[in-house]
């Protein structure tokens, strides 16, 4: 065979790269050898695929780890290196490299708790001071640590508990107005508008000796009565739930929003509404009052294909958006109702809006919707004026025709017909994705799969797009573009699998949907329930995600894993000609199937 599958190529390993660092406690190897005869792993043999593909699993001691595999008369060695979770306590009478917390400048409401952190030795008594206040920083006996997202996908995401020699911290408070709270050289005026800033020395004393350490970060007391206000210049903002791109996103806030600076984290502004964006995707608007406005009338009208629901505001204000079960709900901050008429008409999308003054300053509107499939919204700033957008059901084919059901595409021979279907084949480019045991990258078979699958769709009448025709690469943000301005029935991002270390290669497999927001929940639980069934496949499962090409809101995206590049035997499947048709018909099936229920 012609596959990748049955490649004729010597003793291989893809994964681990070349003088590996993890901080797992188990690595897998990836890799192939002609299938007669035993590879062997530091002496020992490992299970193979009938191909001759291999993945086994070993644990890691900490530091360096070194695998040696022999076939025959070839040899291959791979150094992996287990780096600890936990930086070590500083030897001698010293603080622990880049160990001093808060590492950037903060800025805080007076009263609002500041916290700080230092490793140090054991026995030592450590303590922060600001000006003339000192805040002791007291030994923790244990840490808890929480592992990455991404334990969630190994089966591994319970939390940690281990002892925390030589981690020190202390909180305390500053009032408005600290800086005659300073003395000495420790204060800076002027450095964030409003506020005066003042830089912690740390103290360490052990064995009868005191040193002392400047940290990187200083503090600011902003005044309440003088907060900046902050203008959303991106297209879409990114707003999240803590400063740094580690913390969950919020909705997007549309461009022009405005909001007090109520906290600063190094590059990022909290806002006054609770969330946090970059300062990159703002700028402070000049001799600006804090933004709060009324809102009064509230009219809709249809364009094509969507029903436009327009908020006249006084000043662009912070929103959030939650869908639910045949309702939709938007949140207006900083905004007080003299709400008195609202207009809707009987119309394709919307039952009955609803609304209520939730809080001082915090309007709620309820779209109670006529279907339970939502598909789609857009929300932007026309002026001061916020309009959202809630698209259409698609046109499929009449009611009452013979289209819903199994059978469907044997009673109507084009059940997809007006329906546009975008399809994201993963990676290209220099963008490899995984890589199966032989090295056969991931971004080519993502392709395969997609012009087969668009093969499937076009016969049953869609109209496909898609984000790459060829081994190209398109970054994340003009994929997201390319849905937003295509406004799709649905989107799907076809991909196969792989796992991050810690993971065990060799004995995980199945077919996997990802979504994000609700209104591409359905598709995802059904594309994957279909697919598993109608083949026999294993399920890896569905899981709710944030991920780029899951997160647009303009139309229900959902991601699929179509397996694991990184299983042997799996791998097998996955470059099967055969199967590849297969597979591509089951996805093609499901979809139509999926449309006839959906409205």
């Amino acid at each position: 065979m012609a596959s990748p599958v049955w490649a004729d190529q010597p003793l291989s390993v893809v994964y681990p790269p070349a003088d590996h660092q993890t901080t797992a406690e188990r690595i897998f190897l990836i890799g192939t050898a002609p299938s007669a005869g035993d590879v062997l792993v530091n002496g020992k043999p490992i299970e193979r695929s009938p191909a001759g593909h291999f993945a086994p699993s070993f644990p890691l001691k900490l530091g360096d780890n070194i695998f040696t595999l022999h076939y025959q008369n070839q040899q291959v060695q791979i150094k992996v290196k287990r780096v600890a979770t936990v930086p070590e306590s500083p030897m001698g009478l010293a603080f622990g490299k880049d160990s001093l917390t808060p590492s950037v400048d903060i800025a805080k409401l007076p009263g609002e708790l500041i916290c700080f952190g230092a490793i140090a030795p054991p026995n030592a008594t450590v303590s922060v001071q600001l000006g003339n206040q000192t805040v002791p920083l007291l030994p923790q006996s244990q840490q808890v640590n929480l592992p990455a997202n991404s334990a969630a996908l190994t089966g591994q995401n319970q939390p940690a508990s281990q002892a925390a020699a030589g981690q020190f911290q202390g909180c305390t408070t500053m009032p408005a107005g600290f800086g005659s709270l300073i003395y000495g050289n420790n204060i800076i005026t002027g450095a964030v508008s409003g506020s005066n800033t003042v830089q912690p020395k740390f103290q360490l004393t052990a064995n009868g000796k005191t040193i002392t350490q400047i940290g990187a970060g200083k503090i600011a007391i902003l005044s309440p009565a003088k907060l900046e206000v902050a203008e959303v210049t991106a297209d879409s903002g990114v707003a999240r739930t803590g400063p740094s791109t580690d913390y969950s996103r919020l909705t997007p806030l549309p461009k022009g929003t405005q909001a007090n600076v109520t906290g600063r984290e190094g590059e990022w502004l909290r806002l006054d509404y609770g969330g946090w964006i970059n300062s990159k995707e703002t700028r402070i608007l000049p001799n600006a009052v804090p933004p709060r406005s009324l809102i009064r009338s509230i009219s809709t009208h249809q364009i094509s294909g969507a029903t436009e629901v327009v908020f006249p505001l006084q000043v662009p204000v912070p929103v959030s958006v939650q869908q639910g079960d045949r309702t939709l709900t938007l949140t207006l901050y900083n905004t007080t109702a003299q709400t008195d008429v609202i207009r809707l008409n009987d119309e394709p999308v919307i039952s009955r809006l609803d609304w209520q003054q939730v809080a001082p300053e915090q309007v709620q509107y309820t779209f109670n919707l006529k279907s339970q499939q939502q598909w789609g919204y857009k929300l932007r700033y026309d002026g001061t004026t916020l309009v959202l957008s809630l698209r259409h059901p698609p046109g499929v084919r009449g009611q009452g025709s013979g289209v819903r059901g199994q059978g469907l595409k044997d009673r109507d021979p084009s059940p997809l017909s007006g329906i546009k279907i975008l399809l994201d084949p993963g990676h290209g480019g220099a963008e490899l994705g995984a890589k199966g045991p032989t090295g056969y990258p991931e971004k080519d078979i993502n392709l395969v799969i997609s012009k087969l699958v668009r093969e499937q769709l076009i016969a049953r009448g869609a109209t496909v797009y898609m984000t790459r025709e060829e081994d190209k690469e398109v970054s994340l943000p003009e994929r997201v573009a390319m849905i937003d301005k295509l406004e799709p029935a649905i989107a799907l991002s076809l991909h196969y699998n792989a796992l991050p270390d810690g993971g065990d290669a060799m004995n995980t497999k199945g077919f996997a949907a990802f979504w994000y927001h609700p209104q591409a929940h359905s598709l995802a639980m059904f594309l994957h329930n279909y697919v598993v069934n109608k083949l026999d496949r294993p399920s890896y499962g569905v899981f709710w995600n944030n991920l780029a090409l899951t997160r647009p809101a303009t139309a229900p995206s959902v991601l699929l894993e179509l397996g694991f590049m990184i299983n042997p035997t799996e791998f097998e499947w996955i470059v099967n000609p055969q199967e590849q048709k297969k597979l591509a018909e089951a996805i093609a099936d499901g979809i139509t199937e999926w449309f006839s229920s959906a409205r």
